[in-house]
């Protein structure tokens, strides 16, 4: 039987009986349970938004770690890349040019990874590109240490053979000079003496009697013994290595053959006036991977800086070269 509630009715201002039904109950306890449960959610979310869990804790305070450590490793990847720029370059402007080496191609030192993705197991997660592009960093740090390490081992070869080198570079004046008065025309534009046109002169006139020894001006081994009747008449190569060649000319006799090893200061032939030559003199020439270059620039074994400059004031001077 339905219990009786009791009610004022503001119309007849007495009070009526109202019956209960266990329907009514059951809405209530369903408004009850809705208003609880929401109260109930909002307590818990708010809780979870301030407190954490033991576990939640360690697992927010391990992220954090990660965070300052990947932080820390980039830094890190910061400094190591600014000595690898260092030791590169010291390697091109220092170690290289000691030893008179190109410097490192710089195709092989920015070489890139290639192929397909290879962090693709790393994507999906919230640090997935700060996580990539570290291991990228690594990478290309890896890349640099390694085209370094294979840099410093041919230095280190050159270095291995410094003395050799050294020996051969051609570091003196191709016949005797002390007084510097044999040199007679230097590198650069000058007067053709049979055409009278300017003309590019690739080397160094001294001019000398016809019998004058003639020395080899660095070790090497004997390239070619030539004669021509025209041009550079009797001739010799000597090719010292590393780069460097020397061509002696206008030669009245010869004291070397081909293949012969020589050393820096030995006589090799003469001073003479064949070929193009319009006097007794010794045309000389330094050559270093295939281009001509100035031999005034190797005289530093047997001239102090004041006989340099006055060598070079008396190979300028010279309007006209003798071949």
């Amino acid at each position: 039987m339905a219990k009786v509630k009791y009610k004022y009715n503001s119309e007849s201002l007495q009070m009526e009986k109202i019956a209960i039904k266990p329907s009514d109950y059951l809405k209530k306890a369903l408004v009850y349970m809705i208003v609880f449960g929401f109260v109930g959610f909002l307590s818990v979310l708010l809780f979870a938004s301030f407190f954490h869990t033991p576990k939640e804790k360690e697992l927010k305070h391990e992220i954090e770690f990660q965070k300052q450590q990947l932080a820390l490793l980039n830094y890190e990847l910061d400094t190591l890349n600014l000595i690898a720029l260092d030791l590169q370059k010291k390697d091109d402007e220092i170690y290289r040019s000691i030893f008179g080496a190109k410097q490192y191609p710089s195709h092989l030192r920015v070489g890139g990874i290639g192929g397909a993705d290879r962090y693709r197991d790393m994507h999906g997660f919230k640090s997935s590109d700060d996580l990539i592009e570290t291991k990228k960093r690594i990478a290309r740090l890896q890349r640099k240490l390694i085209t370094q390490s294979k840099s410093i081992e041919e230095v280190f070869a050159l270095a291995k053979n410094k003395d050799k080198m050294l020996a051969s570079l051609p570091a003196i004046q191709p016949v005797s000079n002390e007084d510097l008065t044999r040199v007679a025309g230097g590198y650069g534009m000058r007067d053709d003496p049979f055409y009278h046109v300017p003309k590019m002169h690739s080397g160094m006139d001294f001019t000398a009697p016809t019998g004058t020894e003639v020395y080899a001006t660095g070790d090497g081994v004997v390239e070619r013994v030539q004669t021509k009747i025209w041009g550079y008449g009797q001739n010799i190569i000597i090719n010292h290595g590393f780069g460097y060649k020397t061509l002696y000319a206008h030669l009245s006799k010869f004291k070397v053959h081909v293949g012969q090893q020589v050393k820096r200061g030995e006589v090799i032939g003469y001073v003479g006036s064949t070929g193009k030559s319009t006097g007794a003199h010794l045309h000389y020439e330094v050559h270093k991977n295939g281009d001509k270059v100035n031999p005034a620039n190797f005289y530093y074994n047997d001239l102090t800086p004041e006989q340099y400059e006055e060598m070079l004031k008396r190979s300028q001077t010279v309007g006209q070269s003798l071949d």
